[in-house]
């Protein structure tokens, strides 16, 4: 990773120190296109880490024995070099329930990876089916994979076994998320310019498709509640979704170029959203505002010229469990951690061609995809103020609208209200 410029501003910012990195073999041939690492994920329950190799390749390793090879190894790792061999696939729950590493060739170039695991309870929306191929219980973990020709495969992680083929989009799956409720509803975001929903433990039949984008869909994201669902995607797109009436809540404006990336604070009082233009938008989603503007570009391109600094377009943004740090990556070579509520970033880290960013479960580490390698960071490490406690604590048990409401004194409504 080569060094990068710094503005005046960041001169002073802590780097973030590296963890680990997972470096993809390399040969002549695989310098190509389609070595891309478009995508990255970590498993709900933090026990798998998964990335785009490139070239078809989807590599699944545990995530603790990943930690185990960094602090023992320092930080370089080479991804084959956690070949654990794997078992041959059986129904035993005591090998089901032993992390084991596995190389997916998923036929296809890879674009979106995401992580589902089941809640028996939640039951599939599809009342009238009876019967069922797949029978998910309470240990389930599936991944699901978004390939160039517009497929969806469904892996089960601890077996490697391939257990659906979801066919119906006609381009790019540009991006997928499952809902976090356990009920495996899966989303998908494609350039055939609509989202698709569908119901895993209704055998993957899909139940809706959400039309309302003009353009390529970029990516989408789920409200920690399930209830809200973010679309982003080109021609400065970002729409809210209705995931009980499958309607559309409002647009959000403001952006001046593609948007490429969204999700939700923990706590879903919050969203960030990514574009082309230069910026991450931190949002009130409830209201429509732009409560935080994080600038990639300084001075900030004027709307425009907001496509023509394509030597700072934000690929990717992604928000830590803790609620109160933002990181993001853009074309600049650059890696940056903002807090909600601070001005410019508070740590920063070189990375080349980057290309996807997510925190890790626990939110202690960052994993950004680059040509085939993934690399780890620490995240900041900082004490959240009462204030902010106190916001998450109570948009954990109540929405933003009914918070505003509370017959309570309006100095402490305030108190607890993200504001510009």
């Amino acid at each position: 990773m080569a060094s990068f410029p710094l503005t005046v501003n960041e001169k002073l910012i802590a780097r973030s120190r590296t963890v680990g990195e997972l470096l993809a073999p390399t040969s002549p041939f695989d310098k190509k296109c389609g070595r891309e690492n478009w995508t990255v994920a970590f498993a709900p329950d933090g026990s798998y880490f998964a990335w785009s190799q490139g070239h078809r390749i989807v590599k699944l390793v545990p995530w603790s024995q990943c930690l185990s090879n960094f602090l023992l190894h320092g930080t370089k790792n080479v991804a084959n070099s956690l070949n654990t061999r794997l078992p041959r696939q059986n129904s035993d729950s005591s090998q089901k329930n032993k992390p084991c590493e596995h190389i997916i060739d998923c036929g296809d170039i890879v674009w979106s990876l995401a992580f589902g695991s089941s809640v028996p309870e939640k039951q599939s929306r599809c009342v009238n089916i009876e019967w069922h191929r797949f029978k998910f219980g309470q240990d389930q973990l599936l991944l699901a994979t978004g390939l160039n020709n517009g497929r969806i495969k469904i892996w089960d992680v601890y077996t490697g076994k391939l257990l659906l083929n979801l066919m119906d989009h006609t381009e790019v799956v540009r991006d997928l998320t499952f809902a976090p409720d356990g009920s495996l509803i899966l989303v998908s975001a494609s350039r055939d310019k609509t989202l698709r929903v569908w119901d895993l433990k209704d055998d993957g039949n899909m139940m809706k498709v959400l039309r309302g984008h003009q353009n390529w869909v970029y990516g989408c994201a789920f409200s920690p509640d399930s209830s809200i669902l973010c679309s982003v995607g080109a021609s400065k797109a970002v729409f809210l979704w209705d995931m009980d009436k499958y309607s559309m809540i409002r647009k959000l404006e403001g952006h001046h170029n593609d948007v490429v990336a969204c999700e939700f604070s923990p706590d879903g009082a919050l969203l960030a959203t990514a574009s082309y233009d230069t910026r991450v938008y931190v949002w009130d989603p409830h209201i429509g505002v732009i409560l935080m503007e994080f600038g990639h570009l300084f001075p900030p391109p004027t709307p425009i010229f907001a496509g023509g600094a394509n030597d700072r377009w934000v690929r990717s943004v992604s928000f830590s469990h803790d609620g109160l740090h933002i990181a993001s990556l853009a074309d600049d070579k650059m890696v940056r951690f903002w807090r909600i509520d601070e001005e410019y970033p508070v740590q920063v880290a070189p990375l080349n061609n980057g290309l996807c960013c997510t925190f890790s479960t626990d939110g202690s580490v960052l994993a950004a995809g680059q040509d085939g390698s993934v690399y780890f960071w620490a995240t900041p490490r900082q004490v959240s103020s009462l204030q902010h406690l106190c916001r998450m604590a109570i948009r954990r048990v109540m929405p933003t609208n009914q918070v505003k409401n509370l017959p309570i004194p309006s100095k402490v409504v305030e108190f607890l209200c993200y504001q510009i």
